[in-house]
């Protein structure tokens, strides 16, 4: 299987993804060196390079919704179904705690599986993890960190600008 590769900055750092022919397959909170690491070999360009020019323009606030293929070969039972869920349920500037997504899934006694199974979304971003809350209204988790989650949440309008970020706004 030919695996392509490209790299978007972000407001949480550099975003690397891995697509197949079928599909988006890795998104990575790093640069390509560390992103690669497990595929091997991975050329640059294909489906990936849509891939990132979509992820740019969600950082940049012109794009709400992904309209990309995911690789969901990997995927499988309980974990696939969530993440199909939530991708499919879930949209831009909207929250769900982890109880609430494991009864959109059909699973009301699975929200600790839940939980594991954002902490091993293969595709953050595309399927949106960062917009699955703890009961409560708590961030809960996040692999790339709280920082980066609460970044994210802002984009989308879910969480107000900090203090700090509304200095930088000021001063560009």
């Amino acid at each position: 299987m030919e695996l392509t590769w490209s790299t978007v900055p972000g407001p949480v750092g550099d975003i690397t993804v891995v697509a197949s022919e079928t599909g988006v397959r890795h998104v990575a909170f790093a640069g390509p060196d560390v992103a690669l690491a497990e595929f091997g070999s991975a050329a640059p360009g294909g489906l990936a390079d849509e891939a990132t020019a979509q992820l740019g323009e969600y950082f940049s606030g012109e794009r709400r919704e992904f309209r990309l293929a995911i690789d969901w070969a990997e995927l499988d039972g309980l974990r696939a179904h969530v993440l199909r869920t939530l991708q499919e349920l879930v949209p831009f500037g909207e929250t769900v705690s982890y109880k609430g997504l494991a009864e959109l899934s059909g699973r009301p006694e699975a929200s600790r599986a839940v939980g594991s199974i954002m902490g091993s979304n293969p595709v953050p971003l595309i399927v949106p993890c960062h917009r699955v809350l703890a009961s409560g209204g708590g961030l809960g988790g996040f692999g790339p960190g709280l920082e980066a989650k609460r970044k994210l949440l802002v984009l989308e309008g879910v969480l107000e600008p900090s203090l700090l970020e509304l200095d930088l706004v000021r001063d560009e």
